[in-house]
């Protein structure tokens, strides 16, 4: 009984770690608290969870990890974060921010090549982009009269599309990917039909970087006259740069004949602040259909770009902010050093674990699998060692994607240091149940599947939960 006290309450400790360690609010105070004291709390834990963070330690997440920069963009969100963009006849400087952005992410996408009406909007995220293109597609679809509306994706691309698909009633089918976890185009052409809206690929998806094969998948879109939307919310504000610097990257945006449709992310390689991307479309037209008009509601003539109504003003300006301040060289140097870590950490895994396969040609994202060890095993070592990468599966793989933190001197060589480490710990311990891959296994059956989602929703639910005071 004692060890399963014990074993609950290090699990609470971990979902809530402050529950102990400062004031847990179930209701309102009575009495306010100090400004000051507010401040102090937040800055403290803030500066627990950015450590790990600053260290380089962590795949993905932090983007730019220059706190100055970040410094600057809250200034610029502190001036605009109580503005509500919807009303522009206030707030026209929104205007000028968003027009901006949309103009300045689809000219780094060559906009230009789709032609004179390229557009866009700004959203709260890859997922709003994601999701806003599904939509956008099923209305354009419903003009022609199409009514069982499906979206033919690579079984790579991100779960966000089959969100979308769910919440507005799209079917979402799967096209497997190949040996070099690039979809298989072929299998994307026998699974079209009059009801397909679209077709998407990834530059790069977010399991692997791998970017897919656009050219042919555009060529198949123009084929069927449906479009091809390019998720290019995690490598799409990179590319540029490192094709810029004389990287080798396979075409994949608005040059490739058949793309009508890219999403990127400004809070990723943009570096803003989190909670923006973009949505950049060839044609007004297509953009059109994610509109929103209401001509006789009582309340006024409503119109809105898209799912959020009222929005700050903050986010956009700080978004703005982060892409002029860069600007191209800012980019450009970036680029660079992410492109040198990212060669030398393959050739690290190549040279000194080769009990490692790496995954594609990576560009930015180092993935890796193994049919040596367990790369869950490795996995736990890492983490016990400060490490924070990415766990996948189907098949189980590790990746890390490479941001400036990672880039600092001294930080690819002591990962490649404790992955050597990590690797040999995996080898002494094969057999054992690895503690991030535990559940591994047990989905791919509808009883697994079934399980693991009531977990996963358990989950969530104690996310929005206050924490316990005890067991």
């Amino acid at each position: 009984m004692s060890d399963d006290v014990d074993a609950i309450t290090a699990f609470l400790d971990e979902l809530y770690p402050y529950r102990s360690q400062t004031q847990t609010y179930r209701e309102l105070p009575d009495d306010g608290v100090p400004a000051a004291d507010v401040v102090a709390l937040v800055r403290e834990l803030a500066g627990r969870e950015d450590r790990i963070g600053d260290e380089g330690r962590v795949s993905g997440s932090l983007y730019s990890g220059d706190h100055e920069h970040y410094h600057v963009l809250s200034e610029v969100f502190e001036v605009f974060a109580h503005a509500n963009v919807l009303q522009r006849d206030m707030y026209p400087s929104a205007t000028k921010f968003e027009g901006e952005i949309v103009s300045m992410v689809a000219a780094l996408l060559n906009g230009p090549a789709a032609g004179p009406d390229v557009c866009g909007v700004v959203t709260s995220g890859g997922s709003e982009s994601l999701v806003t293109a599904v939509y956008a597609y099923r209305e354009q679809a419903a003009k022609r009269g199409v009514t069982r509306p499906n979206l033919v994706i690579p079984r790579t691309a991100h779960v966000a599309l089959d969100k979308g698909g769910h919440w507005l009633g799209v079917e979402i089918r799967h096209a497997p990917v190949g040996p070099d976890y690039r979809v298989d185009v072929d299998a994307m052409a026998a699974l079209i039909d009059e009801n397909t809206i679209a077709l998407v690929g990834s530059a790069g998806n977010y399991p692997h970087g791998v970017i897919d094969p656009i050219p042919e998948i555009g060529a198949l879109a123009l084929q069927h006259g449906i479009g091809l939307h390019v998720d290019g919310c995690l490598g799409g504000l990179l590319l540029p740069w490192l094709e810029d610097i004389g990287v080798d990257v396979p075409p994949w945006d608005f040059r490739v004949p058949g793309v009508t449709s890219i999403s990127a992310d400004t809070h990723k390689y943009g570096y803003g602040l989190k909670g923006t991307s973009t949505l950049i479309y060839a044609t007004k037209e297509l953009r059109t259909n994610q509109w929103y008009a209401v001509p006789d509601w009582p309340g006024g003539l409503y119109v809105s770009p898209g799912l959020a109504g009222s929005r700050s003003g903050g986010l956009i300006a700080a978004t703005w902010a982060s892409l002029v301040i860069n600007g191209r060289n800012g980019f450009r140097a970036g680029a660079r050093d992410i492109h040198e870590a990212t060669v030398r950490m393959v050739e690290g895994i190549r040279t000194r674990t080769p009990q490692l396969r790496i995954i594609g040609d990576p560009l930015f994202l180092v993935a890796f699998e193994s049919d040596e060890v367990d790369v869950y095993l490795v996995n736990d070592e890492l983490k016990r060692r400060g490490w924070r990468l990415n766990s996948l599966q189907l098949p189980p793989a590790l990746h890390f994607c490479i941001t400036r933190p990672n880039t600092a001197p001294g930080v690819v060589d002591a990962f490649l240091d404790d992955l050597e480490a990590a690797v040999a710990y995996a080898q002494e311990h094969a057999g054992q149940a690895a503690e991030s891959g535990a559940m591994y296994g047990f989905g791919g059956t509808v009883d697994g599947n079934a399980t693991l989602t009531a977990i996963m929703g358990g989950y969530l639910d104690a996310m929005y939960d206050t924490a316990p005071a005890g067991i």
